[in-house]
């Protein structure tokens, strides 16, 4: 991912520039992953600029991919998704055809809302959305046994959303050791 370079406020970023987000930006990211449906006058009155520097710079930040979209957190219960479950999967073999054929499957599943490569016991962790226990038992039956090279699932229902959010803290960077 391309960085966007620090600059002074109301001055266009140049393209293909690397350096690292300044104050406003981060002030600007912290902003939009509260309200990303917050007028641009209103932001720009937030971190401090006027709203045609304010504009440039979330365009900057869209084009160098740093705001990768907008969207929408809609309540799982509302749209009958209330059953949150989240999959240990191992495979037989950690070689690049097994992982590829698991990977393009769990694209195309639209209960899967995440899935993760990971280091450890499990190869993959999965957060997946049904409705109740039995929409998760078809997914589990006719999905996910059926893929080639999954060698043991591990499947955990969340009781309980204590916390959840899609914000990620923007700070200065990496905080010096004490």
């Amino acid at each position: 991912m391309r960085n966007i370079v620090a600059h002074t406020a109301g001055q266009p970023m140049p393209p293909n520039a690397p350096h690292t987000l300044d104050a406003i930006d981060r002030r600007i990211l912290t902003h939009l992953q509260r309200n990303a449906r917050m007028s641009n006058a209103r932001l720009a009155e937030r971190v401090g600029l006027s709203p045609a520097p304010c504009l440039r710079r979330i365009r900057a930040l869209e084009e160098a991919g740093i705001i990768r979209d907008y969207v929408a957190l809609v309540d799982s219960r509302a749209v009958d998704r209330a059953v949150t479950v989240f999959i240990e999967i191992r495979l037989d073999l950690q070689v690049k055809d097994r992982l590829d054929i698991l990977e393009r499957a769990i694209r195309e599943w639209p209960e899967v809302l995440e899935c993760n490569l990971m280091t450890g016991d499990a190869d993959y962790l999965l957060r997946v959305a049904v409705p109740d226990v039995d929409a998760y038992e078809h997914f589990l039956r006719d999905k996910l046994t059926r893929l080639e090279g999954v060698a043991s699932i591990k499947s955990s229902f969340a009781l309980k959303q204590v916390k959840y959010t899609t914000a990620l803290p923007i700070g200065a960077g990496r905080q010096p050791a004490t």
